[in-house]
């Protein structure tokens, strides 16, 4: 019998061990991303009942054999009182972290090679696949303890008046593990993406070909270019006059505009793409500068300050920009 810590000791076990650089966790009061959540139904979002139903699923650090957790916490202050839920003017500010252990998988194909070889050489007989993977399991589990740990947090906030529910995300799959977290919390969550009449990608070729946007709205100067062809080009720019002949000709042989930098009013700026996604969100100064002055002294009231103005500037911002690409659409049923 071929003893598998005496295997983990050697060279691929060092591998995991070097310092991986982790995302540090911030407080972001100004959403950097966001991906939009319509509410099909009512949901009676009390402060209370949802402090509680989401303390039932409170973050926690990964066990040693654990190779992910998730949960919530507060988005707002720390220590052991401070709130998992913050309301400001009807407005709800949720926040959830998760720990995953880092296991590179060369480290574990590596080790796994070293073992079979073992077990081959030392038995003169083949390692067939189920134990294999018995070994990999093996493995796995005892790299787990000493893999690095990475966290991440995510923000989100609901507008029960508005019927959103706006995530501070620009992965789908990393906003659906908040909904789906948070829908186990309170029992059920009927939300759907919110989507527009007419494909994004159709208005935003538009404004760059016309070399005018919609009101309010204005063009600055990166975009995305791509054929509409199965295996089509892909053409990215970046700090370039969208007005210029050459992008023009791009547009006259049939590529599409499938992200655009653009502004809105003198109070923010961002991408969007052709699946509705906001990405690299950036409020003005004017704004910060107001929600400085708004807060105080206390870092609770600067942070509950300049998160209620960005709600505000959203309940603006928001609808002009659906109208702006065509209006809501409404499934039918819905």
């Amino acid at each position: 019998m071929v003893s598998i810590g005496a295997g983990l000791a050697s060279a691929p076990a060092r591998g995991i061990m070097r310092a991986l650089p982790l995302p540090e966790l911030h407080i972001a009061m100004w959403f950097r991303n966001l991906l939009v959540y319509r509410l099909t139904q009512n949901v009676p979002f009390d402060v209370e009942t949802l402090e509680a139903a989401l303390a039932a699923k409170p973050a926690r650090p990964c066990a040693s054999q654990e190779l992910s957790t998730y949960g919530f916490v507060a988005p707002l202050g720390k220590g052991a009182d401070a709130p998992l839920v913050h309301a400001s003017q009807g407005f709800l500010l949720i926040s959830t972290r998760k720990e995953e252990r880092i296991l590179p998988g060369s480290v574990v194909k590596d080790a796994l090679k070293e073992k079979v070889d073992e077990i081959e050489n030392e038995q003169m007989r083949k390692v067939y696949k189920k134990e294999r993977d018995q070994l990999k399991d093996d493995i796995i589990q005892a790299f787990l303890p000493r893999a690095f740990i990475r966290k991440s947090g995510t923000f989100a906030a609901i507008a029960p008046e508005q019927g959103l529910i706006l995530v501070d995300a620009s992965s789908p799959k990393r906003a659906e593990d908040l909904l789906s977290t948070l829908r186990e919390a309170i029992g059920s969550l009927p939300v759907r993406p919110l989507t527009v009449k007419i494909a994004p990608s159709a208005t935003m070729t538009e404004w760059v070909k016309t070399q005018k946007a919609a009101d309010d709205f204005f063009v600055l100067d990166e975009c995305e270019l791509r054929d509409t062809h199965e295996d089509g080009g892909v053409v990215r720019c970046k700090r370039q006059d969208l007005t210029s002949d050459e992008i023009q000709q791009h547009l006259e042989v049939g590529k599409q505009v499938t992200q655009l930098s653009l502004g809105w009013q003198d109070k923010l700026s961002f991408v969007l793409d052709d699946k509705m996604v906001i990405k690299r969100l950036r409020f003005e100064e004017l704004l910060q500068d107001q929600a400085e002055q708004d807060g105080g002294d206390d870092d609770l009231g600067q942070q509950d300050a300049s998160f209620l103005l960005m709600m505000l500037t959203f309940g603006e911002f928001l609808p002009a920009l659906f109208e702006a690409l065509g209006g809501e659409e409404i499934p039918q049923g819905v």
